[in-house]
């Protein structure tokens, strides 16, 4: 897949030609799934936040307020019961997923569970975007700090790019995401990372690394 990892979601005239770039054509005649399922497992989250989500309500409208020519929503959680002969149409006619934060362990799993982790390496021409945990459910690991799910077995998440990312650095309703406190989770990593902020977005297509910035960011070496 093509992948625009942001930390806020697309907050910028810069990320935003990243994501029109992406996708080949402007985003009024693209068709998006909005992907709210890492909400629920975060425990400041929940049915109103993922409603706010998907009716682009600020401040959780930085996915789904763009003008698509559709939106709809994928459940993972709901796939399972479904089965892949109904629901892999709807991923396979869709231009861009967009993967709403939460719990990045969550995700992780019903992506797996689901299927959907299964089908990705199949849609070359599809855009995934994702915001804060559907941006780091992408990575290797994401570090013990950002593990809040009870049942996770562990930090490990997808591993389609070979880098971490420490989202929303230095935002000012998270007096603990300094830069100190990046430096500290990468040395936990002990690989490739970056710490972006809500401004920064990390642009990855046939395994080319672009950051897409207006605000700040640190890359860290393994």
């Amino acid at each position: 897949m093509k992948l625009l990892l942001t930390s806020g979601g697309i907050t910028n005239d810069s990320i935003r030609d990243a994501l029109v770039n992406l996708l080949g054509k402007p985003i009024s005649e693209s068709h998006a799934l909005c992907i709210p399922t890492a909400q629920w497992g975060h425990p400041m989250l929940g049915p109103a936040t993922v409603r706010r989500s998907i009716a682009a309500e600020p401040p959780f409208d930085k996915l789904t307020s763009l003008g698509w020519a559709s939106l709809g929503v994928l459940e993972l959680t709901a796939l399972p019961s479904i089965g892949k002969e109904r629901w892999m149409p709807w991923v396979q006619e869709a231009d861009v997923l967009l993967a709403d934060g939460g719990d990045t362990t969550y995700l992780y799993h019903w992506m797996q569970q689901s299927g959907l982790s299964d089908l990705i390496s199949s849609l070359p021409e599809t855009v995934w975007v994702g915001l804060s945990a559907g941006s780091m459910v992408m990575t290797p690991r994401i570090g013990n700090d950002f593990v809040s799910w009870p049942s996770a077995p562990n930090d490990r998440t997808l591993g389609l790019v070979d880098f971490s990312i420490y989202p929303h650095l230095d935002h000012e309703q998270m007096p603990n995401n300094t830069m100190a406190d990046a430096e500290r989770w990468a040395a936990d990593i002990a690989a490739p990372a970056y710490a972006i902020d809500d401004e920064t977005a990390i642009k990855v297509t046939n395994g080319t690394v672009e950051i897409i910035s207006e605000g700040h960011w640190k890359a860290f070496p393994a």
